[in-house]
């Protein structure tokens, strides 16, 4: 690690952006802030808008492309303003039922030109970006202690209690499911933390104008919110322009990775012009996680695999009682994207949060370990190595803290695991969420790897919350009301 102090710009400006801590909403807005107090300056040399340097391409010309990780069809339609059926004529060896494309795999893609289409530039590769493989090992707590930066000495109450920075760095990066050292990083670029002793006199300290989130953790919250929205965007291929404060447009280029645009969107909350175009360029946050941790791109990206599959899994509920689908497709943690999560509540005449009976408990969905159990998540890993960052993991809120599985206890599909409740984040009544994550990443409920529990296939709705599970001719839909047509009967073994 260098203890190099970083240049970035003297001003920022920022807009409010949609967050909260689980299930509730804001109003976004913008204003100027000035965190001149804060940095080094950068020299005042204009920096020109990088572009991809693409041509302009004739309607439907083929270009080459190279898979990545996480790449599925659709995605790869919307990037390139193409469709799903040209992929597939120009590439007769992919079937129509291929989930996600294996990394490193040659291709051809119709594509459709679109004017400023931005940098070709890649910040950081996807498994630099999710809290996956290429974290384990990583000690935030031993990185951080020799430094001189402020984090050090930084304490703050999150999770129900005191933590040190680098514990508040780890706290957002489990949740999250967010790469601590991406964290580590950012703090820096953009406050100094490991390398200035005395932490900057700025109310919102990474820029994020927010009434009451005007301390460290909680800017890091926002932040942590902010770059999972792009970044499973560009997943759903919902992702391909956004505009900087100036009202200036961005188009990601079609050949960008997800965790670079990730990037690129978190800074268009901050930046404008040449202040933007260095965040995202060699020199800005590249160079400072490069500094700090090396060269990520030497790193294997192979996050998530070609052709993956979602093991078999049950409701997460007891074989033969009747449920009701509560919840939609909706965040897994934190708010907007990604839609990875959907609810269930027992059926009853009761509304609000009540205790339920001791036989409607919660149940698992596959045989696993469990490897995390507290207020903010129930885990259940897959393939029982212990690490939740690692393979297949089947992820629980809202179990009551009474009456549920230990740490280190391994589990069969339909044993009991807890009761559904209020408890963990903000609910409206009891219920129990849950998720899946691969190798660190959420995986999107909807899409070429739908959520199915039984053969019942979850889909998106208009919004969150909403949608519907279907089985053959059955259609299910999502109603927080728990009326009949939202209720459904766990298959028995």
């Amino acid at each position: 690690m260098t203890n190099e102090k970083f240049k970035i710009t003297t001003a920022l400006k920022a807009i409010v952006i949609l967050f909260a801590v689980l299930i509730s909403s804001c109003t976004p807005g913008r204003s100027p802030i000035d965190l001149g107090s804060m940095i080094t300056p950068l020299a005042p040399t204009p920096i020109p808008a990088p572009t991809s340097g693409r041509p302009e391409y004739l309607p439907g010309e083929l270009v080459d492309y190279t898979a990545q990780s996480g790449d599925t069809l659709f995605a790869l339609a919307a990037r390139f303003n193409t469709t799903v059926d040209e992929i597939l004529q120009a590439n007769s060896f992919i079937p129509r039922e291929a989930t996600t494309m294996p990394p490193g795999m040659p291709m051809q893609i119709p594509i459709y030109y679109l004017p400023l289409w931005g940098t070709a530039f890649q910040s950081i590769p996807d498994s630099a970006f999710v809290n996956g493989p290429t974290q384990i090992g990583f000690n935030t707590s031993a990185f951080v202690s020799p430094t001189d930066g402020w984090l050090k000495t930084y304490r703050a109450y999150a999770g129900g209690k005191m933590r040190s920075g680098a514990e508040i760095v780890d706290y957002v990066a489990t949740n999250y499911s967010l790469s601590p050292r991406l964290l580590l990083a950012l703090l820096e670029y953009q406050a100094g933390a490991l390398t200035q002793p005395v932490r900057p006199d700025a109310k919102y300290l990474l820029g994020f104008r927010r009434v009451y989130y005007d301390n460290p953790y909680l800017q890091l919250i926002i932040a942590a919110n902010t770059l999972n929205n792009a970044y499973y965007e560009w997943r759903a291929g919902s992702l391909t322009e956004f505009e900087l404060p100036d009202g200036s447009l961005v188009r990601p280029d079609p050949w960008q990775n997800a965790g670079s645009v990730a990037l690129q969107y978190y800074f268009s909350r901050l930046y404008s012009g040449s202040d933007y175009y260095a965040s995202i360029g060699p020199e800005g946050l590249a160079r400072v996680y490069q500094d700090l941790f090396g060269d990520p791109w030497l790193d294997p990206d192979h996050s998530i695999p070609g052709s993956l599959q979602q093991p078999d899994l049950r409701f997460p509920f007891v074989a033969g009682q009747v449920w009701s689908y509560t919840g939609g497709p909706h965040t897994g943690w934190g708010t907007g994207e990604p839609l990875a999560a959907v609810d269930f509540a027992p059926a009853s005449n009761n509304s609000g949060c009540w205790t339920v009976p001791k036989d409607l408990y919660a149940t698992a969905m596959a045989d696993g370990l469990i490897v995390r159990s507290d207020i903010d998540g129930l885990v259940i890993d897959l393939d029982k190595d212990g690490d939740e960052r690692t393979g297949w993991v089947l992820y629980y809120l809202h179990l009551a803290l009474s009456g549920r599985v230990p740490i280190g206890q391994e589990v069969t599909a339909g044993q009991p695991i807890g009761y559904p409740s209020c408890e963990g984040g903000s609910s409206t009544g009891t219920h129990v969420h849950v998720a899946r994550k691969y190798n660190g990443e959420w995986i999107l409920a909807d899409g070429p790897l739908a959520f199915k529990f039984e053969d019942w296939v979850v889909h998106n709705g208009r919004k969150a919350y909403e949608g519907t599970l279907t089985r053959g001719p059955l259609t299910i839909t999502a109603c927080s009301c728990g009326d009949a047509g939202s209720q459904v009967v766990a298959d028995l073994p």
